[in-house]
């Protein structure tokens, strides 16, 4: 099949299809005599397996070892495993960042509604300064006055 049908059917750009041949994704392939690529049928697998993988949060690179060693016969099951048990570990991390910001941005909201109704029409309410100070004020509190290193913020840890 060619590229454009392969990228249709697979549901991305024949860009993508390129990109991936030169990243050694997907095999290099033999082309017709007028210079188009010629894909195996196998090949629409492989993208939306790529494609799959993505969505997972896989980088091209990762992919790139994943599949270089599935490709020389290597079986890498629990190096897969691995890593998709270090995303999960940092979706978890990065769920409970946004849960913090959801929290935040909640209060921050009922401060604000509240000083927009002490706001006369056409005054400035100076909503992002008390964003900045209220946020600082509750952040130091929360710590205990420690604040967060950036190693202990991965970890979703206090210092």
């Amino acid at each position: 099949m060619y590229c454009g049908e392969l990228a249709r059917m697979a549901g991305v750009s024949a860009d993508t299809v390129r990109y991936y041949e030169r990243r050694g994704l997907i095999r290099a392939v033999p082309r017709s005599p007028a210079g188009y690529r010629l894909f195996p049928q196998e090949t629409l697998g492989r993208v939306q397996l790529i494609q799959g993988a993505l969505a997972m949060g896989f980088s091209l690179k990762e992919l790139g070892a994943i599949l270089g060693e599935r490709d020389r016969g290597g079986a890498p099951c629990k190096q897969v495993r691995q890593m998709a048990a270090e995303k999960l570990k940092a979706l978890e991390t990065r769920l409970r960042e946004m849960q913090h910001w959801r929290r935040e941005l909640r209060v921050t909201l009922a401060v604000w509604d509240r000083t927009l109704r002490k706001t006369r029409s056409g005054q400035r309410a100076g909503l992002l300064e008390s964003f900045a100070e209220g946020h600082l004020a509750r952040r130091k509190r929360d710590s205990g006055g420690r604040g967060f290193t950036s190693e202990n913020r991965k970890r979703g840890r206090k210092r």
